[in-house]
């Protein structure tokens, strides 16, 4: 094997987060550290300086001060790594936009990162080599648009295993590593300002909420009313004697939360950032701190068409519903480190947080098809106010120590919580009735459940609090200069407790139908909720006294509000590293996890009814992985690699309990009967490096699936609920190409003197099955009935989530003495299965289709201060969002809008 992959230790050496890097601090702005054109064989080995922090468990992959060939090639696994200027390239500012530029890598929904096609369930994040909790109740793991990209130094994907991670590790891991601290002190400050076409000065809506919204955090508008909170800590249920629900109730609802405001002009995003560093020797040891903060305010509005049908053909519609959705998004981040660097021994302790809140209105309208199941021809008007608030905080220590010559020692520990709460989710359904014979025909009534006029209101209160605990030891020995082996253990405790409770404002036949006029505040005002009854023997003086003809509350939680999960993991590896001969490298290991995942009902009520099923999994795998590298030329190497891993179910889909997601309109509903995944890898690649940062590579992989989770869609009413269950098995094979050009433009004129051309492009396609045979089983609780997979899935159906072709090609230009890029990203995303169709109807889909993007990156001297200017313009195409069904000539949009372009215009500068 060639020196420069024993350099790096092919991933093998340690977890640390390294010490402070070289400088960041500079005079003036520099340009990303060029590569050179191709040249002769012996130069492809030597470039010019750049750093590149990366940790992970059981391996130190860092090259400080210079770039020793490419990580990708040093490293013996498959990976792919984006440094601190391949992410500010791209210019997205959260880390999952720049992974959506990786090979093989999309990005769904909010910011969760599929990897080849694999659904979200299948991939796992790391931070700095530790794991993360999720703040999402559907997701155990972490949405990466959390992350702003200002906080990350690097951004690592591996593709095919290695025993060093953890075992659930489908499709790949990503690890995100912070930003180090400098040698050199600085401070930068910097801020934006932007607008989206479909938003900015555009209608939209939003209610008032509390008076510091715009800061994330509110202030204390929304805690929980005090006759609410009395109730929920007496272990009664709603509909016990003594439970006064009109004192409850009158506390709910205020023109401060359930009041909608139209604004005809939406403003601007914008958003500021400061980051700062110093570094102190203090004699033989190197004290460092790095601190950032880092706030954005943006507003998106959609316009969208959401359709269901009542024919298998899709021919006839059962609801068609126009809604308009605003959404006030606000992320608060902060990130302080300290380290410590004496010898050959580094320290460093991390500590993050991050707030991000969605403050959401909707207004929706339909006039319901004389098709529909229900209400045929009537008109409806949907309104929905809530605040989603997200919270992730992490404190992490890692230490590099090295006692002997041929030993290194690297120990881990970390806390970390997230929390999401969403108090107050007010959703309302008025209808008119369009009759000439109504006398109320041609208004908008909404009777709160009563007599035979469609009408509701509800409201919601949900909470997640999860902590996990995580620690880990790894021994490098070197057995003999071509030969080093890693043993290593990891520990992880992750509990979970999810709250959840509905309630149904139900009114009374004795309120006059005019009552029913009113807009939700007033309508659910304490005087109506106490309307008292005709001429009564006795003043109810409600709500001490409620009134027998005032508006009750319904607990349509279901069967249990509260769940608790644990997932309580222990790991140990062993790891052998060896150049068999100069050309040969092998990487070859094993994992044994013990783990127990359990979810359960919390008994919340002093009397409670039969408590859902509980779901209790504990596995021990023993979980192999190898890979081999031969070097055919020194620019030239394969790898074959194979492995097995597993695919653990997310908490949410194990809870039997009802959950409703705003920002896809989806009501999903758990599955405690899933059981793990086992997946069985493998994969080979050809990689050509012809010079410093300029590769070409292809490859092909293969995974066989044993009980994929698969999604669902089943109709409850004329609602359309989404569930988990195992499919029997499935097959994902495929191939990827990647290429990393750059051309020499000095030949151009005195114009290019300085400048290249950067080409990047990369291209993934896939194909999944699922195998169902005719008496394969299935356990799709609660269909109890319904016991065979061919009930459920379709024999050769693709999995959810798996798009057969993936594309991305940067077109750009950099100077190479000075920061000057301007770069063209263009991505492509076909076909993919959001969840099986509903009552044998298709299958429902997204098109993702294709986007542009442009941005600009331009470095300026001013007083002798380094600014840096970006222009952004996103999704330039204006591509439209679909998920649909289609069935011949037919289609059902579930989601249609348009996303609109996005514009930015950023500035920093540095002190």
């Amino acid at each position: 094997m060639s020196k420069p992959m024993r350099l790096v230790s092919m991933l093998l050496i340690s977890t640390a987060l390294v010490a402070p890097a070289a400088a960041m601090a500079q005079a003036g702005p520099a340009a990303e550290t060029p590569a050179p054109e191709a040249g002769a064989a012996a130069e492809a080995d030597t470039a010019p300086a750049d750093d590149t922090d990366v940790s992970i468990p059981g391996a130190d992959i860092v090259v400080t001060g210079r770039r020793n060939a490419n990580i990708e090639r040093t490293a013996p696994q498959v990976v792919s790594v984006l440094g601190a200027a391949d992410i500010a390239r791209t210019g997205e500012g959260n880390i999952a936009g720049a992974l959506g530029r990786v090979t093989g890598l999309s990005v769904v929904g909010n910011g969760f990162v599929y990897v080849r096609g694999l659904g979200d369930r299948y991939s796992l994040a790391l931070l700095n080599g530790s794991p993360l909790p999720s703040p999402e109740p559907l997701k155990r793991v972490v949405p990466l648009d959390i992350f702003p990209s200002s906080i990350i130094a690097s951004s690592l994907v591996q593709k095919s295993y290695s025993a060093n991670f953890p075992g659930e590790f489908g499709g790949g891991v990503i690890n995100l590593t912070t930003k180090a601290v400098p040698r050199e002190p600085f401070l930068q400050i910097g801020g934006q300002i932007g607008g989206n076409s479909e938003t900015t000065g555009q209608l939209g809506y939003t209610y008032y909420g509390t008076g510091s919204d715009w800061t994330g955090f509110g202030d204390g508008g929304r805690s929980l009313p005090p006759a609410y909170a009395a109730w929920r800590a007496s272990g009664l249920r709603i509909n016990d004697p003594g439970v006064n629900q009109q004192a409850i109730a009158g506390q709910f609802v205020t023109a401060r939360n359930a009041l909608l405001q139209r604004n005809d002009n939406m403003p601007v995003n914008w958003g500021a950032n400061v980051t700062g560093g110093k570094a102190w020797d203090l004699g033989v040891t190197e004290i460092g701190l790095i601190a950032t903060a880092g706030y954005t305010n943006k507003w998106r509005s959609r316009d969208v068409t959401q359709q269901t049908a009542n024919a298998s053909d899709l021919s006839s519609l059962n609801s068609n519903v126009r809604r308009v959705i605003t959404d006030n998004r606000v992320v608060a981040n902060a990130l302080i480190g300290l380290s410590a660097e004496f010898g050959e021994n580094k320290v460093r302790w991390t500590n993050l947080y991050i707030r991000d809140t969605i403050k959401q209105a909707r207004l929706g309208a339909e006039d319901r098809p004389d098709t529909a199941d229900a209400n045929p021809g009537v008109s409806f008007q949907y309104q929905d106010t809530a605040w989603f608030a997200r919270q992730l905080i992490d404190t992490q220590f890692v230490g590099e120590f090295k006692p002997y010559d041929d030993l290194s020692v690297d120990v881990r520990a970390g806390y970390a919580n997230s929390q999401r709460e969403a108090p107050f989710e007010l959703s309302f359904l008025y209808s008119r009735s369009n009759s000439p014979t109504d006398p109320y025909g041609q208004f908008f009534t909404n009777t709160l459940n009563t007599g035979q006029r469609p009408g509701s209101a509800t409201i919601a209160f949900s909470d997640l609090n999860e902590n996990l605990y995580s620690a880990g030891i790894d021994f490098t020995y070197e057995v003999t200069p071509r030969v080093k082996a890693v043993y290593g253990y990891a520990y992880s405790d992750t509990n979970r407790v999810t709250e959840r409770r509905d309630f149904l404002f139900q009114g009374n036949n004795n309120i006059p139908l005019g009552v029913s006029l009113l807009r939700p505040d007033l309508l659910l005002s304490q005087t109506v909720i106490c309307f008292p009854p005709l001429d009564p023997p006795v003043d109810p003086n409600c709500p001490a006294n409620p009134s027998p003809t005032g508006i009750s509350l319904v607990d349509s939680t279901g069967s249990n509000p509260t769940f608790r999960a644990i997932l309580r993991n222990h790991a140990a590896y062993f790891q052998l590293q060896a150049d068999l001969l100069d050309q040969l490298n092998v990487n070859i290991g094993a994992r044994y996890e013990t783990a127990v995942e359990r979810v359960s009902p919390v008994q919340v009520y002093d009397v409670s009814p039969t408590l859902p099923p509980a779901t209790n999994l504990s596995r021990d795998y023993l979980l192999p992985a190898a890979t081999l590298t031969y070097e055919i030329q020194p620019q030239m190497q394969v790898r074959l690699s194979a492995s097995k891993t597993i695919a653990r179910p997310q908490f949410r889909e194990l809870v039997f309990q009802t959950y409703y997601d705003p920002d896809t309109n989806r009501t999903f509903q758990g599955n405690p009967q899933l059981v793990d995944s086992q997946l069985y890898n493998a994969e080979g690649r050809f990689e050509w490096y012809f010079a410093p940062e300029q590769r070409v590579s292809i490859g092909g992989f293969w995974k066989k699936i044993k009980n994929p989770i698969e999604t669902y869609a089943s109709f409850d009413g004329n609602s359309v609920t989404t569930r988990f269950a195992n499919a029997p098995e499935a097959t994902l094979y495929g191939a990827e190409f990647e290429i990393q050009k750059y051309f020499d433009l000095s030949g151009w004129g005195e114009l290019f003197a300085s400048r290249r051309g950067v080409f990047i492009g990369n291209y993934t396609w896939s194909k999944s099955k699922l195998k169902v045979g005719a008496d394969d089983p299935v356990r799709a609780f609660p269909f109890t009935g319904a016991t065979l997979a061919s009930q459920f899935f379709r024999d050769g159906a693709p999995l959810t989530g798996q798009s057969d072709h993936l594309a991305n090609v940067e077109l750009g230009l950099e100077d190479t003495e000075k920061l000057s890029q301007q770069t063209i990203l263009i991505s492509y995303a076909s076909d993919r299965v959001t969840r099986r169709g509903p009552s044998g109807q298709p299958d429902i889909f997204e098109r993702p289709g294709f986007q542009i993007d442009f941005v600009a990156r331009q470095g300026i001297m001013l007083t002798g201060k380094a600014f840096e200017l970006k222009f952004e313009a996103r999704n330039i195409l204006g591509t439209k969002y679909k998920e649909m069904q289609q069935s011949g000539d037919n289609t059902i949009y579930y989601n249609l809008y348009k996303p609109g372009t996005t514009f930015s215009l950023s500035g920093s500068v540095k002190f």
